[in-house]
């Protein structure tokens, strides 16, 4: 793993010689600008350093560093953790530009030596105060809602997006639960807070802000139960604005897309290429609010380019906020699509990051635990925030109080970090699993996005990509064919899940679907 979630730190950017100066400086400023509240845990040295591909004792002497300065406390058994008090300081532009990184491109893989990869593009803060309260295939995408769909036992499911629930963290999970039962008074066993209970949004602000790069406070945090709750709300906020055209990734999401139009709005088609959303395009299509996938572009998997960017951030502020609350003129809706699963590249911090009075921020717990958990997150431009957390209370009035104070405990208690290293472990094997039996099975083809995420997208010339996956699945594979996630033209190719399966059906998956490429050319 090339750098940490941690604080975003990629060792490339340390000065030749100084890397404990540099890791030492990283969490100095971190705690002076708040992204490191009081209180904090730091990963353990041995995880860091493996992290940051470095010798132990060179986290040890940073921590021992901050320690004698009086920022750290550790003691044995106990981790370190932060002991200055959280002071954050007011975001400038020179704060937001430093949250910018040079992330590195997720380059499409060729599967057969020689093979050129193939252009994957298509022709894709303040308080408040708690308010008084397409046809064929495509068609087939859909759930269905009479519960007849679930998979038989001989189908092997490779639809993106399916985390490996067999990993599952049952033991911490039920000790989490039991200790967010065990500190429960009764007056918590009620409806609660329609923006979600204090214990859950705290985490998640320290949370979001050591891996994500996101100085929020608590108060601007929204918890909802999945980024479909979160779209759905800004669906209806953008509708009561008069806003009902709204830019979309092309390829990008066939399930956002529907969504979104289930809701009355009208998505636009924006290319995306090898650096990620084309801004220009963006700007040609008249709309002012755009839903983008940055840190890992779904089905793509490509990284929104440093370049794009500065300009999307710049299309946003390009047009003059209304209404005597300051509402944005342009909004982004960054969906922080599989940020957390990352194997081979730097970390890319969030958005939202760089233009907080712009950028709505959605994530949730779906793919990196369950999505049974049902719960997720929005942090939006403080103009927005008090008409989002009426519109959540009259939708279902909150979130069970439960699952959130588990989560809560199971963050603060480092059990979360413990989980995600080895879910990442686990993934990249079965990502290695499935990109050996391409190039035996199907080396013709062309991977792209295997730097992170839980799918492949592979491209193949002059397949009818659909028929490769009706096929498929008549022969026991689910697949996804790339044209059903675009609005416009653009290269054929399968859009591979491969978390939830083991190497053995992976391989026998490539294997089912390869009978089917060469009679669809």
């Amino acid at each position: 793993m090339a750098g940490a979630d941690f604080l975003q730190l990629d060792p490339a950017q340390a000065p030749p010689g100084n890397l404990t100066a540099w890791l030492a400086e990283a969490v100095r400023d971190a705690v002076s600008d708040g992204r490191l509240g009081p209180g904090a845990r730091l990963p353990a040295t041995r995880v860091l350093a493996d992290q940051l591909g470095c010798s132990r004792g060179v986290v040890v002497d940073a921590y021992r560093r901050l320690t004698d300065e009086g920022l750290l406390s550790g003691r044995h058994g106990g981790g370190t953790t932060v002991r200055s008090a959280w002071a954050p300081l007011p975001t400038s532009e020179a704060q937001q530009a430093d949250a910018e990184t040079h992330p590195a491109r997720a380059a499409a893989t060729p599967v057969r030596s020689g093979a050129q990869p193939a252009r994957a593009g298509g022709t894709a803060d303040g308080v408040h105060e708690r308010p008084a309260p397409p046809s064929g295939l495509a068609d087939a995408m859909l759930p269905d809602l009479t519960g007849h769909d679930a998979p038989g036992t001989d189908l092997i499911d490779l639809s993106p997006g399916l985390p490996d629930l067999s990993a599952f963290p049952r033991a911490a999970w039920a000790r989490a639960e039991r200790a967010a039962l065990a500190g429960l008074a009764s007056s918590e066993l009620g409806y609660g807070d329609p923006r979600g209970l204090p214990a859950l949004r705290e985490a998640l602000a320290g949370w979001l802000a050591r891996t994500r790069g996101l100085r929020a406070h608590p108060d601007d945090i929204l918890v909802v139960t999945g980024v479909s709750q979160g779209l759905t709300l800004l669906a209806r906020a953008l509708d009561a604005q008069g806003r009902n055209r709204i830019g979309f990734e092309d390829p990008g999401s066939f399930g956002a897309r529907e969504h979104l139009r289930r809701w009355g709005m009208e998505p636009v088609p924006v290319p995306v290429d090898q650096d990620g959303l084309d801004v220009a395009a963006l700007a040609g299509t008249g709309v002012d609010a755009v839903l983008v996938t940055p840190a890992h572009q779904f089905p793509t998997g490509v990284v929104l380019a440093p370049d794009r960017r500065r300009e999307l951030v710049a299309w946003a502020r390009a047009a003059p906020s209304s209404g005597p609350e300051g509402v944005p003129g342009r909004l982004v809706i960054e969906d922080d699509y599989d940020a957390e699963h990352r194997y081979d590249r730097p970390p890319v911090p969030a958005l939202r990051a760089l233009a907080p009075d712009h950028v709505v921020h959605l994530g949730s717990v779906s793919k990196s635990l369950a999505p049974a958990i049902r719960i997720g997150w929005l942090l939006a431009p403080a103009a927005l925030q008090a008409g989002l957390v009426e519109a959540r209370y009259w939708t279902d009035l909150a979130s069970p109080a439960l699952p959130q104070l588990a989560l809560a405990h199971f963050i603060t208690s480092g059990g979360f970090e413990r989980h995600l290293r080895q879910v990442r472990r686990r993934h990249r094997a079965r990502r290695d699993a499935l990109l050996a039996a391409l190039t035996a099975h199907l080396p013709g083809g062309t991977a792209h996005g295997v730097a992170a995420g839980l799918h492949l997208l592979v491209t193949f010339p002059g397949i009818d990509d659909a028929d490769v996956a009706l096929r498929a699945g008549e022969d026991g594979v689910r697949v996804q064919p790339l044209s059903a996630h675009r609005m416009g033209a653009g290269p054929p190719g399968l859009v591979i899940g491969y978390a939830a399966n083991t190497p053995d059906r992976l391989h026998e998956a490539v294997q089912r679907i390869a009978r089917h490429v060469g009679s669809a050319r």
